[in-house]
């Protein structure tokens, strides 16, 4: 504004002034809630949200996220009494190499050609090492006998699994798949390393082949995983974003302790859910982290991650000052309500000691909350601190799940733990270059998760399923 419109403000008497000023304000508090959420989302880091580690500044000081486990007071490393790990000598070795003396140290005379037996004492060193690596050729031959009896011509068979005229076996196959899908090899880098090392020079498109292959006899594996889910108690629930070529795709994955489902979809939440098709016919406890896609399914109870909430907890503690301390007090509250479920866990109980009074002081907790946030204007938004207050009332029963009926986790760690090989493999390797890609590497994938939960071998199972006898895990 220049000093000529202020003047013609002025000029224009009180009205036109209280107008300006009204103007004004609007305006200033409108830039304040700006400026508000802008320090607020700067405020934001892996130690109070949901961010990763890897999105933290590089020179911020480093702020030690909250933990939920008490501390030991152990350092680091094998503690007393541990048993260890070292390398033994063995009892049968492969190989035995002598090594006799040339000549006497003494006098000099030759002992070239005096046998072993003839040592009076030895010394024995082992080294532990690979022999050469090479492909093993192994030709099947059918032949024709002609029977002497009668004259008749008969032929034998090959065996199962010989299909072509030239193939690669099932242990080079497994080997192959579990470098590229569990190690996350690309399939560029995956050639170089099988050239170099056994001389088997695999295109990226045989790679590809024997990689699809598998996916398709591990598809009925997929659907009994995905019927044990459905039939489970409980069932963690997540999804991250992934990138199929140049756009952006969802990979959602279900899990228990013992068995993985993921899947991709272009979407992220009823439409995609209801798709893939697990939590529609879900009848039992469904964990997550309260992404609204999930509450449209009423056919199951829902449990809120805890370790969502208690970061949180902590940025509203840091960032809000007085109106932020019923945050302080929640976060103590969750972690002895966890602390209290664990040990009615550990005894045997189901519900855990002390639940009234928990959730009484829940109640209070709240009301504090409430007093020291106010509702906003209209023509304002509310802040964080009075939105999260709002979420620990309307999901007041969601959140304390897990002290209500202990079995239920407090957190969704499960699923996170699960997804977090995903982001790896983008980091790895990059995006998914197509449907089919994504597909098959969500079934292997699963298969492998659920299989080393289960405490099963994963490439001795790879190479039985390229026998056509892939292992079944444990459903029940």
């Amino acid at each position: 504004m220049t000093e000529a419109e202020a003047e013609a403000i002025y000029d224009a008497g009180k009205e036109a002034v209280v107008a300006l000023l009204l103007k004004m304000d609007a305006t200033i508090t409108a830039l304040s809630a700006r400026v508000q959420a802008l320090e607020d989302r700067l405020a934001k880091d892996s130690h109070n949200s949901s961010k990763p580690p890897s999105s933290d500044p590089p020179f911020a000081p480093f702020k030690k996220p909250q933990s939920l486990k008490p501390k030991s007071g152990k350092k680091s490393g094998g503690q007393q009494g541990h048993p260890g790990h070292t390398l033994c000598l063995s009892d049968s070795p492969d190989q035995i190499q002598e090594h006799l003396p040339l000549a006497c140290h003494t006098c000099g005379h030759s002992l070239v050609g005096l046998p072993s037996a003839r040592s009076e004492r030895y010394e024995r060193r082992q080294v532990f090492d690979l022999p050469p690596l090479a492909l093993q050729v192994t030709e099947h031959r059918v032949h024709t006998l002609l029977c002497p009896c009668c004259g008749g011509k008969s032929a034998g068979h090959f065996p199962p699994g010989v299909e072509q005229p030239v193939q690669y076996g099932p242990r080079l196959s497994g080997l192959c798949v579990y470098l590229q899908q569990y190690h996350l090899l690309p399939f560029g880098r995956l050639s170089e390393l099988l050239q170099d090392m056994f001389g088997a020079c695999l295109s990226e498109g045989t790679l590809w082949n024997l990689t699809e292959r598998l996916r398709s006899t591990l598809a009925p594996v997929q659907e009994a995983i995905d019927s044990a889910l459905e039939q489970g108690a409980l069932l963690h629930s997540d999804e991250t974003g992934m990138r199929l070529g140049k756009k952006l795709c969802w990979l959602h994955v279900y899990c228990t302790e013992y068995l993985t489902r993921y899947a991709w979809h272009k979407r992220r939440g009823k439409v995609a859910m209801q798709e893939i098709g697990v939590l529609p016919a879900f009848g039992g406890t469904a964990v997550h982290d309260g992404w609204s896609g999930y509450f449209a399914f009423t056919n199951c109870t829902h449990a809120l991650c805890g370790a969502h909430l208690l970061r949180d907890l902590v940025f509203v503690a840091e960032r809000f000052g007085k109106s932020g301390a019923w945050a302080n007090a929640m976060k103590c509250l969750l972690q002895e309500m966890k602390a209290a479920a664990d040990q009615a866990r550990a005894s045997g109980q189901t519900q855990a000691a002390g639940l009234d009074v928990f959730l009484s002081r829940y109640g209070a907790i709240l009301k504090a909350g409430y007093g020291t946030n106010p509702d906003p204007p209209p023509s304002e938004k509310a802040s964080f601190s009075l939105r999260l207050l709002d979420r620990f009332r309307d999901w007041k029963a969601c959140i304390c799940r897990f002290a209500e009926t202990v079995w239920v986790p407090f957190d969704n760690n499960q699923a996170e733990r699960d997804l977090r090989m995903v982001k790896v493999r983008q980091k790895v390797s990059g995006c998914f270059r197509s449907e089919a890609g994504a597909e098959a590497f969500c079934v292997i994938r699963g298969y492998l998760s659920t299989l080393k939960k289960q405490g099963i071998d994963l490439l001795p199972a790879l190479q039985s399923a390229f026998q056509g006898k892939p292992p079944i895990p444990r459903l029940a």
